[in-house]
């Protein structure tokens, strides 16, 4: 699963997909509704590759989380419902997952948003179990 292209953007619901880099940003496709729109450099954007969640040891990135999440679900989507789960519902499907979680340091709503954002992912065919080859051998591509 390569999340490098996936995006997530301040102030923007969803994630995007980077689909060219410009001068000044780079225009994004919502993988929503499919719509494209620019972002600029001032816009606060993170790769979900650079995105990782709290845990007692060190920090896992979120590939492995959702991951852990797709063995987990068998492939399919995650049926918990974000909106009516309570906290306890949501950190005891979190403790599943990554068992070893910083539960002082991660929130509810971070819960929610990796849930909403694995079933998005999901729904689009971007969650499997591959490994990308820079990751595998820790060299860039090119």
């Amino acid at each position: 699963m390569d999340l490098s292209k996936i995006l997530v953007i301040s102030g923007k619901p969803g994630l995007y997909e980077l689909v060219s880099q410009t001068k000044g940003g780079a225009i994004v496709e919502s993988l929503i509704d499919h719509k494209r729109c620019p972002v600029f450099q001032h816009d606060r954007i993170s790769s979900l590759n650079e995105i990782s969640m709290f845990t007692l040891d060190d920090d896992k990135p979120l590939r492995e989380i959702l991951q852990n999440i797709f063995r987990k679900e068998d492939g399919k989507a995650i049926a918990l419902d974000v909106k009516k789960a309570s906290s306890k519902e949501l950190f005891a499907y979190l403790d599943e997952v990554l068992p070893n979680n910083d539960s002082d340091r991660i929130h509810a709503s971070d819960i929610k948003k990796l849930i909403t954002w694995y079933n998005l992912l999901h729904s689009v065919g971007k969650v499997d179990l591959e490994v990308p080859e820079s990751e595998e051998t820790g060299e860039e591509k090119e």
